[in-house]
């Protein structure tokens, strides 16, 4: 029996940062260097991971890239003042806040008080708002990866039946509005799955495109596929595994290894969508400066 054609986020993703890199060099021709401001909040061993790879990323791309690491003590309003400089700060044209916060911090007030022009996560209800309607606006990252590799390997959603499985605000809300909308990448029928749905199955066998975000491992498995389906994993768990050093490893949403019988294309975990969501940040982040040239 063939198997799917395996996506690969990492093949895609270098090209992609090559593209990236020709860009910022044309704006440094114009004297103008692409900012990022990173903001890190108390200790997350994920969270401090996450921004060293946002830095080394944006250090190779030529981008001026400063994170602002802040004690787990630090109040909201101590924060806010952060993000306020930063918004009158012309050195940087991308602000981002790693998440989570402190149990003392409202996120949503945080995303608030960034610039929208400056949300290069996508998270601010104006960008959110500007996604809805079809508007030019900051997409958020791991969304806008999605549609890129959807892009590199000719898969053209227009007519299909998608299923998002998953409803948070960073993928399954925005991605549902991304493939219903009247462009290319877009045009799709699109029915969003959760916790509460019922007979989850019955939607997931009526996938051409399959989007696992509920962050739970391996709960879609092969009989929940359509032959000939394409499937994005975007779940990142970790589960445990004696056998390696470090006792556990990571799988996706889907259960790789049998799914990849059934369907057509499918992304691994890790090395699907993962190196598309940095990607996408750097992209954002030059987007905007080759906005502020424009004016």
């Amino acid at each position: 029996m063939a198997q799917a054609t395996t996506i690969d986020g990492k093949q895609v993703a270098t090209e992609l940062r090559e593209q990236i890199a020709e860009r910022v060099n044309r704006l440094q021709a114009k004297d103008v260097r692409p900012g990022l401001a990173v903001v890190l909040v108390g200790e997350d061993p994920g969270s401090q991971v996450y921004v060293r790879m946002k830095g080394k990323a944006c250090e190779k791309m030529g981008i001026r890239e400063k994170t602002f690491t802040l004690p787990t003590e630090t109040s909201q309003q101590e924060l806010l003042d952060l993000v306020q400089r930063l918004n009158q700060d012309d050195t940087y044209h991308g602000i981002l806040v790693q998440m989570p916060l402190p149990a003392q911090i409202d996120p949503n007030a945080i995303i608030m008080a960034v610039d929208p022009d400056k949300d290069v996560d996508g998270l601010h209800p104006v960008n959110i708002g500007r996604l809805v309607l079809g508007q030019e606006g900051f997409v958020p990252c791991t969304p806008f990866g999605i549609l890129k590799l959807l892009e590199y390997y000719d898969i053209d959603t227009e007519g299909m039946n998608a299923v998002v499985v998953g409803r948070s605000n960073l993928v399954g809300k925005p991605i549902t509005n991304l493939l219903y909308q009247k462009t290319k990448g877009g045009n799709a029928t699109v029915t969003i799955c959760h916790t509460r749905t019922k007979d989850l199955a019955h939607h997931t066998r009526r996938a051409d495109l399959l989007i696992a975000a509920a962050g739970s491992p391996q709960v879609i498995k092969s009989d929940m596929i359509k032959p000939h389906a394409v499937v994005i994993d975007v779940g990142t768990n970790r589960v445990d595994d004696p056998s390696v050093e470090r006792g556990y490893r990571l799988v996706g949403d889907v259960d790789f290894d049998n799914a990849r019988k059934v369907a057509d294309y499918i992304s691994p975990v890790p090395g699907g969508v993962g190196p598309m969501t940095i990607t996408m940040l750097l992209h954002n982040t030059v987007w905007s400066a080759e906005r502020t040239a424009k004016n």
